[in-house]
């Protein structure tokens, strides 16, 4: 099974003050926005609302220290994955630490290290807020493009009462959907993929296929929808997989693909053509299993070329994406000659010798483009590639319309 996070990610910064415990509803409403949070706590949050909590309702390992798990690069990897960073509450001293650059923890180790958007949810006691030293320290961070959510006034602890308040979650909810549309760079587009294998049956049990998982073509589903994309995935044979938010549509054959294809290109920005299609389908399907006595030999006969025809409907502001498998030498030389000849802005090129890439995880390739320019992959995680893919996608759909 293939499993893929359920949304755009977040890492959900927890400060140490008493507004902790409110961070727990905030985390459960991001969840269900179909957000995937990551919760990092200061150690000194810790006293307020524990490791156990957090774990419980993230589902997720929690640290808040850069030496923990350090074979894995905690904050680089969470930097890196990143798609907003949430730090709701954010105390006086954390927001002074983020403002002086420090890296004294995973959590602030990681905002230094992410280039996604920053959203930081003041909370404290009124002098505290209100203290030229904190708000200098703001207006540092809204100079350096971190976004701010004014806290709300009202009560505190005690008797205390003023600006300071933890905002209500609808408040910060709201600020994270705005800021995840205009960080989303595919927000109105469609993109349509296909992906896996087609099966074109001989008899009631045999059939012409491919070795095709489908995980490069839904690493591209997958990326698409975290720039904001509608994603339609035409999906023949494949893994099993559970990729949330995507309309699937699930063919077999060729002649279906193409069908669904046509139907859904008229509506789409982008169409990425990563399934393995079968060149041939046999000329007459057997209603009855052929005895393996008279399977002697096998008349076929030419399945369509999707994206070619696809390409004679192509509009001026479609971008359009091909795939190539090919083994020996020249494999660049090959994709070349095949960006041309199928009119796509864009192709992916893999070799396969000796059964490579097929339900793997990585890929051994080169990314080229109408433009000239190109990008080679080396033993790489399909997810690498598919990010490369879909910024192209983003900078091709810019272009298009411009």
């Amino acid at each position: 099974m293939i499993t893929f996070p359920r949304g755009r990610q977040v890492v959900l910064g927890v400060g140490a003050g008493i507004a902790a415990y409110k961070a727990c509803d905030l985390l459960r409403r991001l969840q269900d926005d179909s957000y995937e949070v990551t919760v990092v706590p200061t150690s000194s949050s810790l006293n307020f609302v524990g490791r156990a909590t957090w774990e419980a309702l993230s589902g997720k390992e929690v640290k808040s220290e850069v030496w923990e798990g350090t074979l894995s690069v905690s904050h680089v990897a969470l930097a890196d994955a990143a798609d907003l960073v949430v730090i709701a509450p954010a105390t006086a001293d954390l927001i002074s630490r983020i403002a002086t650059g420090r890296a004294d923890d995973l959590l602030t180790t990681t905002v230094l290290a992410t280039s996604s958007p920053v959203l930081i949810v003041p909370s404290m006691h009124p002098g505290m807020y209100l203290n030229p030293a904190t708000q200098a320290n703001l207006e540092t961070l809204i100079a350096r493009g971190f976004y701010i959510l004014e806290p709300d006034t009202g009560r505190l602890t005690g008797k205390d009462s003023g600006i300071g308040r933890f905002p209500e979650t609808n408040r910060i909810i709201n600020k994270v959907r705005e800021i995840s549309g205009r960080s989303a760079r595919l927000v109105g587009r469609k993109v349509v993929v296909t992906t896996g294998g087609t099966m074109e049956s001989i008899d009631p049990v045999r059939f012409i296929g491919n070795r095709s998982s489908g995980r490069q073509g839904l690493a591209i589903a997958y990326e698409a929808l975290r720039e904001g994309a509608e994603v339609t995935v035409v999906s023949g044979v494949t893994e099993e997989y559970e990729l949330s938010g995507i309309n699937r549509i699930d063919v077999k054959t060729a002649q279906e693909m193409q069908h669904v294809v046509s139907a859904e290109l008229g509506g789409a920005d982008a169409l990425v053509m990563a399934a393995a299609v079968a060149d041939a389908r046999p000329e007459k399907i057997e209603a009855e299993k052929i005895n393996k006595r008279e399977l002697t030999k096998l008349a076929l006969i030419k399945n369509p070329d999707i994206l070619a025809e696809a390409s004679k409907l192509k509009k001026s502001n479609q971008i359009f994406v091909g795939f190539a498998a090919e083994t020996g030498t020249g494999i660049r030389e090959k994709g070349l000659k095949k960006l041309h000849s199928k009119g796509v802005d864009l192709l992916y090129v893999t070799d396969v010798s000796d059964g490579k890439v097929f339900g793997e995880t990585e890929t051994t390739g080169v990314l080229l483009s109408k433009r000239g320019t190109e990008w080679g992959f080396q033993a790489a995680d399909k997810h690498e590639v598919a990010r490369q893919i879909v910024a192209e996608l983003v900078h091709e759909l810019g272009a298009a319309n411009g």
